[in-house]
């Protein structure tokens, strides 16, 4: 079965071309000159639009257990409104409860995701409890595809490394050539200033921000920085949300450390503001690192431009208003964490290029190609040329939208970016070859997803 993409300007980190594209089965075949390329058994009219290589969120949280619920997108619905918003690959976090081996996890996760995707799926692996076996199980996660190791400075308790447990898991990261992930918030000293606000009768959803300064943020991505230059392990920064923590990245970087760090389109679009929302409508957005002062938002921009800031994922971990987030009514600790987004990632980020804040070129590589190198993906995904998969996005840069829980196709009763009108919208999506999602709709089918098993990354190579 063959394709044709034509009519459209094609997209990749150097800007736009006018080009065809040939798919053939799963697999790009070819990129021509307009009208060079076919015959083919199908042809879809690009016209006016940008041809894009699917997008790559590259943290997301299905089905994950947190504070006694879990997030209510199983891999199915998912990865159905990823592929709505664009996104042709996820990959998500495998979660290691303490006393647990991370293979029996992988094992977990596998069972949960494995015949459930719309798109195609990776993992990252939670490291939670660090000891002597799960330091020896490392190297086989990276034998099974799985070379990146995500780890906590925050929730004592459930996910909390001492700065002892993070020193051993970089050595041995740096051992293997894998990349340790980092959430980056001073864990400890937060749960004293929240313990304190409730003590004093404080116990709204703005709390919650107020309580995880960014200063704390910084602390802990300065800390994590300086464990990475004396191991020598490459460290990824998840959900970067400060500018304190980006000011920490950027001078690693300019010294020449292997330090990566991620924003969302939460940090670049909402604030404090939204989680001071009365009637307890500011729960929508707890999150962590919490939403900052607007202040913080213009750098996060200059960060993304400066390429301080590497990739833009969406840290999709959605739960309900309605019996998840009111769990926490009265005690803003008990509130459930996260925030939905894998729908909107690359509309939000297109509204970036409307706005003169990035280039088509950057849209691309913070969306898809830099994910791609990242998490050890490329040439097999995030870039337009032949032998690519062909996960295909046909976008329409012009067409008009209304964000809203009316018409979004995550499974969560409220849009974070409820009433948001913005410019552009996802006309056509192939993963792997096949049309998923065209103007008639959702086609595809969530057995159709396959399992990637990645290499390292490709920035260290």
């Amino acid at each position: 079965m063959t394709t044709l993409i034509s009519g459209g300007r094609v997209l990749s980190t150097a800007g736009a071309s006018a080009a065809d594209v040939l798919v053939d089965g799963e697999t790009i075949s070819a990129v021509g000159a307009p009208g060079t390329l076919g015959p083919a058994d199908s042809v879809i009219d690009a016209t006016g639009k940008y041809v894009m290589p699917g997008g790559i969120d590259a943290h997301t949280h299905m089905e994950m257990p947190f504070g006694g619920t879990h997030s209510v997108d199983t891999f199915g619905t998912g990865t159905t409104a990823a592929a709505w918003g664009g996104t042709t690959t996820i990959i998500d976090f495998a979660v290691q409860a303490k006393g647990t081996s991370l293979l029996s996890t992988m094992d977990k996760w596998h069972e949960k995701a494995d015949g459930n995707c719309a798109i195609d799926y990776g993992f990252h692996m939670i490291v939670s409890d660090v000891n002597d076996s799960s330091l020896k199980e490392m190297q086989s996660c990276v034998d099974g595809g799985v070379g990146s190791f995500k780890m906590f400075m925050a929730y004592p308790g459930v996910f909390y490394s001492t700065d002892g447990e993070i020193l051993l898991a970089m050595q041995k990261a740096r051992e293997i050539g894998a990349t340790i992930m980092m959430h980056a918030e001073n864990g400890i000293a937060i749960d004293q200033l929240a313990a304190q606000a409730f003590a004093a009768g404080k116990i709204d959803p703005v709390q919650h921000g107020l309580t995880r300064p960014p200063e704390l943020e910084g602390e802990a991505t300065s800390r994590a920085i300086q464990l990475a230059k004396v191991t020598g392990a490459p460290l990824y920064i998840v959900h970067l949300s400060a500018s304190q923590a980006l000011a920490a990245v950027a001078e690693a970087r300019n010294e020449g450390q292997n330090v990566f760090a991620e924003t969302c389109p939460q940090y670049l679009y909402l604030s404090i503001e939204d989680l001071a929302k009365p009637d307890f409508e500011g729960s929508k957005y707890v999150a962590s690192p919490p939403l900052r002062e607007k202040s913080h938002q213009a750098d996060l921009w200059r960060g993304l431009r400066t390429n301080d800031l590497s990739v833009v994922s969406t840290d999709h971990c959605p739960f309900c208003f309605k019996d998840q987030k009111e769990l926490g009514r009265g005690d803003f600790r008990a509130i459930p964490n996260g925030i939905p987004g894998v729908e909107h990632r690359m509309d939000l980020l297109h509204q970036g290029v409307v706005a003169g804040e990035l280039t088509l070129g950057r849209w691309v590589e913070t969306c898809s190609t830099t994910p791609a190198r990242m998490f050890g993906l490329y040439p097999r995904k995030g870039v337009i040329a032949a032998g690519s998969d062909a996960d295909i996005v046909v976008y329409d840069p012009a067409a008009k939208q209304t964000l809203s829980v009316e018409t979004h196709h995550m499974n969560v009763d409220y849009s974070a970016y409820e009433g948001m009108e913005i410019t552009g919208k996802v006309d056509t999506v192939l993963s792997r070859g096949r049309v998923v999602v065209s103007p008639s709709g959702f086609s595809g089918s969530t057995t159709h997803g396959k399992f990637l098993s990645r290499d390292l990354n490709q920035y260290l190579n």
